[in-house]
């Protein structure tokens, strides 16, 4: 099951209250107050992982708290902050708080935080209160409620590569072919219905990921089929492959396929289409594919790359290819991690 939306609760931990206490030993039977501070609550950390490539966890589970700080003890003894709540989640995913819709982080990076909901502040032991005029306080605080939010989390995909191209072009094939991922592939549209991300592993062990962009059709940047369930998916490959089904199987040509791709990705994202290097003409293998190609060579500017994803023809010097231009590209900085902890050194996770 693919989840790449959904609503979440979380709680911080509730600090611990102060005690209040009065140190009673041998020799000293009055002695003044010795009542410690109450721990902090634990916060609620959300953390980019890799491996990861839904949010089906929390669409199961969608309640989270941090624990509880421990209260203060006698003898000036503080009580034990509350460990944090560690969520992880998949890389690309944006979180919002769902009541104002700000946007809390957005965790593109392995190993990115998210501090989304602190904890209480512990409460004052009554040694606290001691001063020239009140030797013997009897005052203590309780600690503070951690913070409570609803959250709305949205999965984008992060891949090196995203494949673009309308259903039954090939892309399922193609990602099956040179990398571990094993997407369901059939000889009709929408066998894909959500992405699906291989890493492909070069003898040096230099690695990319792939992602297959599940098909899209003409005015997808209305919401058109499934159109932004899949369009979101896109804006965060670093470049973009058309792959078009240059045999024209399901009677289109591929030039048409073409323009009506790029002008999806436009006008869902400005400047989106600008992120594609290079046409992947798939299906060379059928006898249909040698005129379309020709014709195809005279209607774009862009390189095109004839290879059979089935046959695995020309798909070596493609991964080279792609290696070559994702070397030379400028990955984008990602935005910092939302929230910052709140000095709780004790809280582990």
């Amino acid at each position: 099951m693919f989840v790449d939306r959904v609503k979440i609760k979380v709680r911080g931990g509730r600090g611990g209250r102060g005690c209040r206490s009065f140190l009673r030993e041998k020799r000293n039977a009055l002695g003044g107050p010795d009542g410690g501070d109450g721990g902090m609550g634990g916060n609620v950390v959300f953390r980019a992982v890799p491996g990861q490539q839904s949010l089906v966890d929390l669409y199961y589970m969608p309640h989270f708290e941090a624990k509880d700080g421990g209260h203060g003890k006698s003898k000036d003894g503080h009580g034990r902050n509350g460990l944090d709540r560690v969520i992880e989640v998949p890389i690309g995913t944006l979180i919002r708080d769902a009541v104002t819709d700000e946007l809390l982080a957005d965790l593109c990076v392995a190993g990115q935080e998210c501090f989304a909901a602190k904890g209480g502040k512990g409460g004052l032991g009554n040694t606290r209160f001691t001063s020239s005029l009140n030797r013997a306080p009897q005052n203590t605080t309780p600690g503070t409620e951690g913070e409570e939010k609803e959250l709305r989390l949205e999965l984008k995909t992060v891949a090196d590569v995203g494949l673009v191209g309308y259903p039954n072009a090939g892309k399922s094939t193609l990602i099956s072919a040179v990398s571990d991922a094993r997407p369901k592939t059939a000889p009709y549209p929408f066998t894909t219905l959500h992405p699906v991300v291989g890493v492909v592993e070069f003898p040096d062990y230099w690695r990319m990921s792939i992602a297959d962009i599940p098909g899209l059709i003409d005015g997808a940047h209305l919401n058109i089929g499934l159109g932004h369930e899949f369009l979101r998916h896109i804006e965060r490959c670093r470049i973009l492959v058309y792959v078009l089904d240059t045999a024209g199987v399901d009677q289109r040509k591929p030039w048409d396929d073409l323009e009506a791709l790029q002008r999806e990705l436009e006008l869902h994202q400005p400047g989106l289409s600008d992120r594609a290097v290079l046409i992947l003409a798939n299906k060379m293998d059928l006898p249909e594919a040698a005129d379309n190609l020709a014709e195809l060579l005279t209607r774009t500017q862009l390189p095109i790359r004839p290879i059979s994803a089935l046959g695995q023809e020309h798909v070596e010097e493609l991964l080279r290819e792609l290696r070559a231009r994702l070397t030379a590209s400028v990955t984008p900085v990602p935005p910092a991690a939302a929230g910052e902890p709140p000095g709780n050194a004790d809280g582990q996770s």
